[in-house]
């Protein structure tokens, strides 16, 4: 098993250098990632509470910080992400808001690391993360640090992608080597064991199916590139696909063709927890609900 974990361990110099390469691509191509932003920004509505500071973990190119500020406009929302270039194409994105409103402040911002969050001890009243677990190495001591920074009473809302995300791309790969193209996702009910772990109280778990789809297998990766969703685990192969693994890989994933289109499937885990004073039981996590969206083309 210790060869799995390190064949599937993230490096992080290379996920940070992705996304600073892709700050300028990832809006154009993030279409899957705002539906699934506006879905949980929706949700808040449900939860009366009204933090004064929120932490955008993970918050890209700070769409979600827009949607938080619209809802908490008395909070201070503060910006953390690990690429750098992500913050700077989020505070573009609000340099435009600046001009038609001068006196908005400037957006806070940390370039950090969420899997060890440099925040103080109580220090924020709710943490939003979408999409960004999925690049981490270790949900437990992630979600132990988000415990830590979060206020008493404080709110833990996120997603991130489960096991079943992009398994046609895992299958035809694994038919070509042995090699870790396609970065390992945590199964839900992990997700919910880690939090338990961590101390949270009363999480709450639902998971829905997104199938993106697609015209070949070239628009996918070309998708998958723009994201900043390269290959970062340490088991990748180091060199460039040969001309005839490629044709291997169209081959194995034509057979996967429905309807004219290649699907894309992604399993989106939403999760929120608060930190109380009891700590969850095993046994105790709570699974709502299973649904599917509808599938979304792409070209």
């Amino acid at each position: 098993m210790s060869d799995m974990t390190d064949q599937f361990t993230l490096d992080k110099r290379r996920v940070r250098r992705s996304f600073d390469r892709a700050a300028t691509t990832y809006d154009r191509v993030a279409v899957l990632q705002r539906e699934i932003c506006e879905r949980m920004a929706e949700r808040l509505q449900y939860v009366k509470f009204e933090p004064q500071v929120v932490l955008d973990a993970g918050c890209g190119t700070g769409y979600g910080s827009e949607l938080l500020r619209k809802r908490y406009a008395k909070s201070r929302v503060i910006e953390l992400d690990l690429a750098p270039a992500m913050l700077r194409a989020s505070r573009e994105r609000q340099s435009g808001w600046k001009r038609l409103l001068p006196f908005m402040a400037a957006p806070a911002q940390i370039c950090g690391d969420l899997e060890t969050l440099p925040l103080r001890d109580g220090s924020v009243g709710m943490i939003w993360s979408n999409l960004a677990l999925q690049w981490c190495n270790d949900l437990e001591a992630t979600f132990s640090g988000m415990h830590r920074a979060l206020q008493s009473g404080g709110l833990l809302m996120f997603t991130t992608f489960g096991s079943d995300t992009l398994k046609e791309l895992r299958q035809v790969f694994g038919a070509l080597d042995a090699d870790a193209h396609v970065n390992r996702f945590a199964d839900m009910h992990d997700v919910g064991d880690a939090l338990m772990q961590a101390g949270f109280a009363a999480p709450v778990m639902d998971m829905e199916t997104v199938t993106l789809t697609y015209d070949d297998l070239a628009g996918l990766m070309r998708d998958l590139k723009a994201l900043g969703a390269h290959n970062a685990n340490q088991g990748r192969g180091r060199g460039l696909l040969g001309k005839g693994a490629w044709q291997r890989l169209q081959q194995g994933y034509e057979a996967l063709r429905r309807d004219g289109k290649l699907p894309a499937t992604y399993e989106v885990v939403y999760g929120h927890a608060w930190k109380g004073e009891k700590k969850q039981q095993p046994g105790e996590l709570q699974v709502v609900k299973f649904h599917d969206l509808k599938m979304i083309n792409r070209r």
